[in-house]
């Protein structure tokens, strides 16, 4: 446990708490940039940025950071308060840490389905984890707890693309231009991300207009969201009963922190197919990912083939957004993917054709037109 901080008055509790967040961050490295060897697209150079050197193993540590720091600056948090989150695993291993790192308790609402090495994640942070059965039910689970405990329902799904400054500081995106100067192409032609809250979407769009480049910036949805539809429709009551197959993206209903006009396109991808581009990427690299990671490499390939198609060079940058040791009893077994209704071999091994040879699997061309435009409003 960390040192209490001291309590003199409400304000220099508020002042030390940032003060102690903002230490941690100066203590901290920047994540790696990888240049992915893909043979069979010529011209294009696909970088991962790799997100799971974070303390907390994930891309969500900056979120978590800006969320802290924004509820603290808005008055939200004092002394005592105990932080909610509604999370399906990776925000709330990260927000666990702030909340240890500053004395306050933290519980996380998550659905039952989240894998047990995401709840050990969070209770070694010092976290308590709540489980719901229905998926849809995390919101109203973690305002009622956040009432019953006098807490404070810290929302990423609504605070997300607000929370972090998309100028300068915490910002990914400036930090991927930056690490890209040296390259052969140094403006990437797409970023791709896969949405969760939207938030990291939001700071890649609007960087990308701030800092003036030409780069396109792309979404990637899971098979059960509505953040694709919610994109070419723009309706804001867009629902699903089921939650998203691929933990830690794609949601059942249209978040606050979406953003669709900060995007220049967007693709779905079936799940499936992103677990098996996961294995094909975890045997590439050496050591596994997560299953977002696959959305996002297959969204990346769908980019570069597009610009293939157009005759253009370039480079295309997408996350690595944890590590598949996380999974290592769910998404990386055989026995649960089939239990799941998610067998993917077959699936995989065209994945490491297509990265080695360029080679996209029939099925997945005839099924989802990836490899032809991808989806504008």
């Amino acid at each position: 446990m960390h040192a209490a901080l001291t309590t003199a008055s409400p304000q220099d509790w508020v002042r030390q708490a940032v003060a102690r967040i903002e230490a941690d961050f100066q203590r901290s490295a920047d994540t790696h940039l990888i240049a992915l060897s893909l043979p069979g697209f010529a011209g294009i150079d696909l970088y991962l940025k790799d997100e799971s050197s974070h303390p907390t193993g994930s891309l969500k540590h900056r979120l978590a950071r800006s969320l802290f720091l924004y509820a603290l600056c808005n008055g939200w948090l004092h002394e005592g308060s105990t932080v909610v989150e509604s999370s399906s695993g990776s925000t709330a291993v990260s927000e666990a840490y702030f909340a240890r790192l500053l004395g306050l308790p933290f519980v996380a609402v998550m659905p039952a389905t989240v894998s047990t090495e995401k709840i050990r994640a969070i209770e070694f942070q010092g976290g308590r984890c709540h489980l719901v059965q229905d998926p849809t039910q995390i919101y109203v689970e973690s305002q009622r707890l956040a009432r019953e405990l006098d807490g404070h329902y810290m929302d990423q799904f609504t605070y997300a693309e607000r929370a972090t400054d998309w100028r300068s500081n915490n910002n990914i995106a400036e930090s991927i231009f930056e690490q890209m100067k040296k390259e052969a192409h140094p403006v990437p032609r797409w970023i791709v991300c896969s949405a969760g809250t939207g938030g990291t979407l939001a700071t890649m769009g609007r960087f990308v207009r701030y800092s003036r480049h030409a780069t396109l910036v792309c979404g990637a949805d899971a098979e059960r969201s509505v953040f694709y539809e919610h994109y070419l429709s723009r309706d804001p009551a867009l629902r699903i009963e089921q939650g998203s197959r691929i933990e830690g993206i794609g949601r059942p209903r249209v978040e606050a922190s979406f953003l669709p006009s900060v995007i220049d396109a967007m693709v779905k991808l079936p799940d499936v197919w992103s677990l098996a581009a996961t294995l094909a990427l975890s045997e590439h690299l050496g050591r596994p990912v997560g299953p977002s990671t696959g959305t996002n490499l297959l969204a990346a390939l769908a980019c570069a083939q597009q610009m293939l198609e157009r005759g253009e060079q370039g480079s295309v940058v997408t996350l690595l957004c944890d590590s598949g040791e996380r999974y290592r009893h769910s998404y990386h077994d055989a026995g649960w993917r089939q239990a799941q209704g998610l067998a993917c071999e077959a699936e995989a091994q065209a994945m490491t054709r297509l990265l080695l040879q360029g080679q996209w699997p029939e099925a997945l061309l005839e099924g989802w037109g990836l490899a032809g435009a991808l989806s504008r409003p």
